[in-house]
Parts: structure tokens; C-alpha cells; sequence
């Protein structure tokens, strides 16, 4: 599903060059749910925007079933991303003045899709995250789990084949993180899509199929977590 090829990020930092990545090659398969780890400043972030088409890498390559989407133009790259991925924030990136169901409903939109079509499917998508109820409320009337739960269920609108979070649990308590693992892991397993998730918190290991750790810009271990 996803491969790189020797990727490398390096930032310009006035006179000095920071190598945030130093020649990540590495492959996911279609349907793993895959953590992402590492401390501070390792490169998890990086390796997830360049995957995600977020960013653009310094070198190497980015395959995407098979597509290499660094070739793609500027115009293609943004309809692939549209097509094949969701993305998950940790800051919940909703708008402020849609309700929970339109805020679902953005991407369907972007894909030009059937207006009856888009809110159908957004309102059972809000139904599937556990939100039938506050489908009507706005931003502000939900609580961070809930916003969370909603930018899940917006990242699944156009039944994308890999969906990307970066740390989706840092603004969370541990029962609404493990709300939200629950209904990532859940989804995985009924839609298999492949998911990729960047955390930090070691607990959270026991949700992932697989665990790519990052130090230094460079993959430190990559293991199938021992979880009982």
C-alpha cells in the first residue's frame, strides 16, 4: 500500500541544514494499523506529512500503490489525496460554524459528489462514531472526544484507502484516547483500511499491528508490538 524508497527530509535553518529524515525505506501493507513512535524531534511527524502528501520530500521516493505521487502534478497530487486519503489532527481541525454533520460532509463535497448523496452518507458516518445525537451541534458544544470522534468520521467520508493521524490523543484524557483508539481499531478491522498513526504514549502500543520507531531521523526498530 505504502512504500518509500531512501526518503529524505532536510529544513534550512538559516545557515544551518536540519536532517529531519535520513533515509527512511520502509513498506506498509495494505489493512496494518501501524504506530508510528519515537521521541521529540525523531522525525514521526515528517515521515507522516511526506506519506500523507502533506509535504514534499528532499529525495527518495513515495510509492502509493504503486504510484510514484512525487511525479504527479501539483493538481493530480491534490485529487489523489482527495481520492485515496483521510487525515486525522490532533487539534480536531473542525469549523467552527458547521455542525457535526456538515463538518463530516466537507470532503464528499470536495469530490463534487451529489448533495443528497454527501449528507446520507455523513449522517451515517455520525451514526458509526457514536454521534447520532449531537449530528445538529456545533464545535463548541461537543467535548474533545466527541470533536475527535467527528474529524475520524470526516477523514472516512470519501472511503479512503489509508487514513493518517497525527498524535490524535494528545489533547485527550485516557478515557476519551481510548475511546478513539477503540473506534480506530474497530474500523480498521470492519472497513480494513490501512491506518497510520503517529503517538508518543507507550500504552498506546497495545492498539497497533505494528510499531516503525524513529530516532534521529532514522527507523530505530520496527516490530510487531508483544501485547498479551
Amino acid at each position: 500500500m505504502i512504500e518509500t524508497c531512501d526518503l529524505r527530509k532536510t529544513y534550512a535553518m538559516g545557515d544551518v541544514s536540519v536532517h529531519a529524515l535520513r533515509g527512511i525505506s520502509v513498506r506498509i501493507e495494505k489493512g496494518e494499523f501501524v504506530g508510528v513512535m519515537g521521541p521529540s524531534g525523531s522525525g514521526k511527524s515528517t515521515f507522516l506529512h511526506l506519506i500523507g502528501l502533506l509535504d514534499s520530500q528532499s529525495s527518495g521516493k513515495v510509492l502509493i500503490s504503486g504510484t510514484d505521487v512525487s511525479l504527479l502534478s501539483n493538481e493530480k497530487r491534490s485529487r489523489f489525496r482527495l481520492e485515496t486519503m483521510g487525515y486525522v489532527f490532533q487539534d480536531y481541525a473542525l469549523i467552527e460554524d458547521l455542525t457535526v454533520v456538515e463538518n463530516i460532509a466537507v470532503p464528499g463535497f470536495g469530490l463534487g459528489m451529489d448533495y443528497y448523496q454527501v449528507m446520507d452518507r455523513a449522517m451515517r458516518l455520525t451514526e458509526e462514531v457514536g454521534l447520532s445525537g449531537r449530528a445538529h451541534h456545533l464545535k463548541r458544544e461537543l467535548s474533545g472526544g466527541q470533536q475527535q470522534r467527528v474529524a475520524i468520521a470526516r477523514a472516512l467520508m470519501n472511503e479512503p484507502a489509508i487514513v493518517f493521524a497525527d498524535e490524535p490523543c494528545a489533547n485527550l484524557d485516557t478515557a476519551s484516547s481510548r475511546m478513539v483508539l477503540d473506534l480506530f481499531q474497530r474500523l480498521n478491522r470492519e472497513h480494513g483500511q490501512t491506518i497510520v498513526m503517529v503517538s508518543h504514549e507507550p500504552w498506546h502500543e497495545e492498539y497497533f499491528d505494528r510499531v516503525i520507531r524513529f530516532v534521529d531521523g532514522r527507523i530505530d526498530t520496527d516490530v510487531t508490538p508483544d501485547v498479551e
